[in-house]
């Protein structure tokens, strides 16, 4: 089909109404080549102001449209709004997709509604609602960030990702960055504007991977024996593979270890080994058994909304409090795991201290064995009192936290 709102309705309709990822739903939706660009574009840029879409909507419709019209209204309004596409062209071109999709019903209240909308007659509050509707963040979370930093939290919640993260292998960015991007601390780590997956993945060449995942791989200290906990798909694992003579990468479901395989042999990492294990049980054979253990530990992922605007819609604040409990499950079961004078590292990808120093600090009350031990990094962050906070306003839109708990315990 040739109507360019059709791929991106596809995709859509997976996310809001399958509640679909958004990276999965883009890999498993056919999607015509020529207006891939533009269609990755469009489904973005939909998900990230879908707080205001969604106001807009309901100031100029007199009922809430049926959730196939919502879509459809969403992505024009995009074009109309963001782009800054001709209202007649995008009038059209949504009404001729909604005929066919055999939804020819609802053609006369698209019609009216695109015609209508005038934007300078929608009024976004001030406060919280508004921070709500411009941000994407779930009305939950915008408070926590608003209570947490103050003046700052505006800015952390309407930072923008700076682009797509390349890792490449030693020596093998030269052949892509004639491409526009942004350098980054890290050797080998670049922002592009746009980059398109070539054979060099498949080859080893370079590895999407994402700037806050390399914050944390840098804190932590070469080893002989590292533990991944929580590894899937394995891009810290492999990372690590470098500095640490031998790696275990753990992972609960058995698709997501295979992934962590699969990883391992495109990027030639012959020393990570990848389990199937819950971190959060305990394994006899692990006790005292590693120099350095990483918990990424499951987390609200609230420091990459930047990244995934899907995230929001499927974040419940009634979740909040089984990641709690989950983090301190798998940070206590792991501090087992480290031999004395070893390493216990701790991460998220949050921005929520709650999940961040929170966590950490009832551990460390519980476990006067270990101590936070003070670690740096070239990537701009707050320090916090036991670790490091990286906020996407100052870390190219990526939130995330990581500190290093040193075991003192004495043989």
């Amino acid at each position: 089909m040739t109507n360019p709102f059709y791929d991106p309705y596809q995709i859509l309709s997976k996310v809001y109404a399958e509640g679909a990822h958004l990276k999965i739903a883009l890999a498993e939706t056919p999607i015509e080549e020529s207006r891939r660009a533009a269609t990755v574009k469009t489904v973005y840029g939909v998900l990230e102001n879908d707080g205001y879409f969604t106001h807009c909507i309901r100031t100029f419709a007199p009922k809430n449209p049926k959730q196939s019209a919502r879509i459809l209204l969403k992505i024009a309004l995009y074009w109309i709004v963001v782009l800054k596409k001709s209202r007649f062209m995008v009038t059209d071109t949504a009404v001729d997709l909604c005929k066919r999709l055999g939804k020819g019903g609802m053609s006369g209240f698209l019609n009216a509604f695109l015609r209508a909308f005038d934007e300078s007659a929608v009024s976004v509050p001030e406060g919280i609602e508004g921070l709500c509707m411009r941000s994407n963040f779930p009305r939950f979370a915008v408070e926590k960030i608003v209570a947490q930093y103050g003046a700052r939290a505006e800015n952390i919640l309407l930072a923008k990702s700076r682009g797509v993260s390349v890792r490449f292998a030693q020596g093998r960015e030269r052949e892509y960055v004639s491409l526009p991007h942004t350098e980054t601390p890290f050797h080998g780590v670049y922002l592009f504007e746009r980059f398109r997956r070539d054979g060099g993945f498949d080859d080893g060449k370079y590895t999407f991977q994402s700037v806050g995942s390399v914050a944390i791989c840098s804190i932590v200290a070469p080893c002989r024996k590292l533990l991944d906990a929580c590894a899937a798909p394995g891009g810290k694992s492999v990372l690590l593979s470098e500095t640490c003579e031998e790696v275990t990468a753990c992972e609960l479901h058995p698709h997501r270890v295979s992934l962590i395989r699969s990883y391992c042999e495109r990027m030639g990492a012959r020393n990570v080994t990848a389990l199937q294990a819950d971190s959060a049980q305990f394994r006899p054979e692990f006790e005292n058994a590693f120099d350095g253990v990483l918990c990424d530990v499951p987390c609200s992922g609230l420091g990459t909304v930047a990244e995934n605007p899907d995230l929001p819609l499927r974040k419940k604040e009634e979740d909040l409090a089984q990641l709690l409990e989950t983090q301190r499950a798998i940070l206590e079961n792991c501090s087992r795991y480290v031999k004395a004078g070893g390493a216990l590292y701790y991460s998220t990808c949050s921005i929520l201290k709650e999940e961040n120093d929170g966590v950490v600090g009832a551990f460390l009350k519980a476990h006067p064995s270990f101590f936070a031990e003070k670690v740096d990094c070239p990537l701009a962050h707050d320090r916090t009192e036991f670790g490091l906070q990286f906020l996407p306003d100052t870390a190219y839109g990526a939130g995330f936290y990581v500190c290093k708990l040193k075991n003192n315990v004495r043989i």
